[in-house]
């Protein structure tokens, strides 16, 4: 019996995260994922905008005119941030300590993805070098 209560509730989970994904218009958006876009990317525009429904809440994904992608958490928190391969993320986005390492390892290389992980920051340029850190910035891998 607790088996079938078990393979039941999973298979529910499945099937309302699996068919979750939904655009919405912008002004559908939470307040704080709005407020980081008009901050963070003035006078850009969202081109689309979907919300998935996962175990603990919405989270949403956001696309902009110059390509950009940003996700966010269920607490509206941004997740992943992506850019087009010509143009770095947004510097206040990356962590001091790990902006002062780039700068002293990889001159001149910027930032395309940065993409917050459960024990630090996973980090792309656009050169195509891959870079984790740990929450307090110091470098644990890289793949290049």
């Amino acid at each position: 019996m607790r088996s079938i209560i078990v393979s039941s509730i999973f298979a529910l989970v499945l099937l309302m995260t699996g068919c979750s994904d939904k655009p919405v218009l912008p002004t559908e958006l939470p307040a704080p994922v709005m407020s980081f876009i008009q901050q963070t990317y003035p006078g850009q525009t969202i081109t689309f905008a979907q919300k998935d429904l996962e175990l603990t809440g919405w989270k949403y994904e956001v696309f902009l005119a110059d390509g950009s992608h940003v996700e966010f958490d269920t607490d509206d928190t941004w997740d992943k941030v992506e850019s087009p391969m010509t143009q770095p993320v947004p510097a206040q986005l990356i962590p001091a300590p790990i902006a002062t390492h780039l700068q002293a390892n990889f001159p001149g290389a910027f930032v395309t993805k940065i993409d917050k992980e459960r024990n630090g920051y996973e980090i792309e340029l656009a050169t195509g070098v891959e870079l984790k850190y740990n929450k307090q910035g110091a470098l644990i891998e890289m793949d290049d």
